[in-house]
């Protein structure tokens, strides 16, 4: 399986946790569980920085 690039555009668990629905960067959405090889980026918003 090939590596794969998206963004977290929706938390669809309970306090902050999985399924993820996430927009991949070749446009594509659905929902995730992150396995134990996932890794998954925080980054701030634009109110944040």
């Amino acid at each position: 399986m090939t590596d794969r690039r998206g963004e977290i555009v929706e938390v669809r668990g309970t306090d902050g946790e999985p399924p993820y629905l996430v927009r991949f960067e070749d446009g594509h959405a659905g929902l995730v569980y992150p396995g134990p090889d996932c890794v998954v980026e925080h980054r701030l918003g634009e109110e944040q920085r």
